[in-house]
């Protein structure tokens, strides 16, 4: 049996990499998605490969740091499919990287409000959906950046994905009672367009595949599997966990 048979569920940074590629299995697992991101033709192209597969899904584009925009998310999917039951906030960005003594507090802000900031948005406008149907799985794309591993020159990014598991956590603990989970999810290295930029030369990507257990990065359909257990009833008794994907990064010192 399809694991979101009949659930209505919502993706943000759905363009590519991770968002991209959850989407699509959302939808072979019987979801109906709801597909945000920036850039309309990509959405369109995603909107194009749900539908060969068999899939249903609707998009719109729009930028996840204005509210208007989080709230418009929900409307479709409570307008075009009826109500939401999964919300997978994913939209992110690198953000500034470089010593930090020479980040602009502008850099700063933009990837503060584009990683942390538009998931409290979006969750505030999630969380009144889900309730109308008494229960909701909310999950946060963290990362191991922040929380097991400090890597220097990404501050910004550390911070903000940082803060998503305390926002992950609060969120838990309030909305537990009512049905609804709330769950982070940290993958490690992951090779998609983001992933890219900071591995933008073969000798740095090998060096950072090699601080790996697994001694490389990972595809974007992997984690996409992780956040399907979180979004599924496979996780029923999961909340307020910070679920790492890293390939064993977090552990590994050879």
């Amino acid at each position: 049996m399809s694991s979101l048979l009949k659930k209505v569920a919502i993706v943000t940074g759905a363009s590519s990499g991770i968002g991209y590629a959850s989407a699509k299995l959302f939808a072979r697992e019987g979801a109906q998605v709801v597909v945000g991101a920036r850039r309309q033709t990509e959405l369109n192209g995603l909107l194009v490969e749900i539908a060969e597969a068999g899939g249903e899904a609707v998009a719109l584009a729009g930028d996840v740091q204005d509210e208007a925009y989080a709230k418009a998310l929900v409307e479709l999917a409570v307008d075009h499919f009826g109500g939401v039951d999964v919300a997978f906030n994913n939209a992110g960005v690198l953000g500034p990287m470089g010593a930090t003594a020479e980040v602009g507090l502008d850099a700063w802000n933009e990837a503060l409000s584009t990683n942390l900031s538009s998931a409290f948005l979006g969750a505030k406008h999630q969380i009144p959906a889900m309730l109308r149907r008494g229960t909701g799985s909310l999950i946060f794309t963290s990362s191991f950046v922040g929380y097991t591993v400090g890597f220097p020159g990404l501050a910004a990014y550390a911070a903000s994905k940082a803060g998503l598991i305390g926002l992950t956590q609060a969120l838990a603990a309030e909305l537990g009672p009512r049905g609804i989970r709330v769950n982070a999810l940290l993958p490690g290295g992951t090779d998609t367009p983001m992933g890219r930029a900071f591995a933008n030369t073969p000798e740095t990507l090998a060096y950072i595949e090699n601080l790996y257990a697994l001694k490389r990065l990972a595809r974007a359909d992997e984690i996409a599997q992780s956040a399907l257990y979180l979004a599924s009833a496979a996780s029923s008794f999961t909340t307020g966990s910070t679920l790492l994907v890293d390939g064993g990064i977090s552990i590994n010192r050879s």
